[in-house]
């Protein structure tokens, strides 16, 4: 794990407060912050900093968000052309507050980030829009290269992990996702207290869906009164699960204790 200094990570640090952006780099406490961004790439997270839901797992600040910031497009198309990007990560809070969860900005944000660079590929990391099939198109027709859903857990432990969100419906949300003809990515955690058994099922599930990328990692507790981690898995365990993935059809798999769904996500362009 790389420090969090160095010319590059105080150039990104300097241009994401400069333009008002948050990345979840900082909000969810990425122990790879370090070294991600002194390799000069982010993950931007849109629509503000503060979430309508309280996941277990997450450092995001939880509460009534503000209403979505219209310039916030262009400053991140700005900040992006900045930091000389190739390639954008963009996630974001979860908007249950607004009647679109936030798809019409979603898109919005796509589109000028793609106008203001040419050439640039964007990976796109949504919430689960409650699962309607015509939000979720709306962000994959505004142009991104990867769309990405993390389904975080397996079955079991997504009702004490994850709030509101259901393991069927973002296992949905990635069949629409493939059914479009995108790059689909996703990611769990584990360390959660699950079983391996578990683990194999939901990678399984994962694949069924037609995803193609699978990132798995070791849960952290990324601040004082979070969850502590059931389990820390040896790092054999996820050489093991990646072959697994490799070996049911997945392209790529990143699995190891580090790893998080954005991690080296320039590697996962089609």
């Amino acid at each position: 794990m790389q420090r969090a200094s160095g010319e590059n990570y105080s150039r990104v640090k300097q241009i994401t407060l400069r333009n008002k952006l948050n990345t979840i780099c900082t909000s969810g406490n990425c122990p790879n912050i370090g070294e991600c961004w002194n390799a000069g790439t982010a993950t931007f997270m849109i629509l503000g900093d503060t979430c309508t839901r309280a996941c277990k797992f997450c450092a995001t600040k939880t509460g009534r968000p503000l209403p979505p910031d219209p310039d916030e497009p262009s400053r991140l198309a700005a900040s992006v052309g900045a930091l000389g990007l190739k390639h954008c990560v963009i996630t974001s809070v979860d908007r249950d507050d607004l009647a679109d969860g936030g798809a019409a900005a979603w898109a919005e944000t796509v589109r000028t980030v793609r106008g203001a660079n040419p050439g640039i590929t964007v990976e796109t990391l949504i919430p689960d829009f409650d699962g309607r099939p015509g939000l979720i198109k709306m962000v994959i027709e505004s142009g991104p290269d990867i769309v990405s859903h993390n389904l975080e857990t397996v079955r079991r432990l997504t009702p004490f992990i994850r709030t509101k969100a259901r393991y069927d419906r973002s296992l949905d949300v990635l069949r629409i996702i493939a059914g479009n003809r995108v790059v689909t990515k996703s990611g769990i955690m584990v360390g959660l207290g699950e079983t391996v058994e578990e683990v194999y099922k939901t990678i399984d599930d994962i694949r069924d869906t037609g995803c193609k990328v699978i990132t798995i990692g070791q849960y952290l507790k990324p601040a004082a009164g979070f969850m502590e981690p059931e389990e820390y898995i040896e790092p054999a365990m996820f050489k093991v699960y990646r072959e697994y993935a490799l070996k049911i059809g997945f392209d790529m798999a990143e699995c190891s204790p580090l790893v998080r769904s954005s991690f080296h996500a320039e590697r996962h362009v089609g």
